[in-house]
């Protein structure tokens, strides 16, 4: 495939797995709290409240996988793991940043829409 065949609409094309990882909500906290700079898993763990240790593990090799994040072991007592965004991954801090300011700005309007559809039902 070239670069223009790439179409998500396609049902087995890639970029289709690519959107739903992008999209999946780990990935997004996982991507936001890693940019500031390398964690390590518990520290990832302590930002991203309420993921559990498999989701987390998962959603880390995943993204390593795809070259969004990198995992660098240091050989030391007891071994030290650190994950970072890659260049790649540092492309998706801007829209998913800004999700994640929309997310906040329009979080009153929605909720007031949730309320009015869950009272007309």
């Amino acid at each position: 495939m070239t670069d223009q065949s790439w179409d998500p609409y396609e049902r087995d094309c890639p970029t289709r797995q690519l959107l739903d990882r992008i999209g999946d909500r780990w990935t997004v906290l996982i991507i936001g709290a890693l940019g500031d700079g390398p964690l390590r898993f518990g520290e990832l763990s302590r930002r991203v409240d309420g993921v559990s240790q498999k989701m987390l593990t998962q959603t880390l090799r995943a993204l390593e996988r795809d070259g969004l994040v990198t995992r660098t072991l240091y050989p030391q007592v007891p071994p030290r793991v650190e994950y970072e965004l890659t260049q790649a991954g540092r492309t998706l801090q801007g829209p998913l940043g800004a999700l994640d300011d929309w997310a906040r700005t329009h979080m009153v309007g929605v909720l007031a829409a949730r309320e009015a559809y869950d009272l007309s039902v």
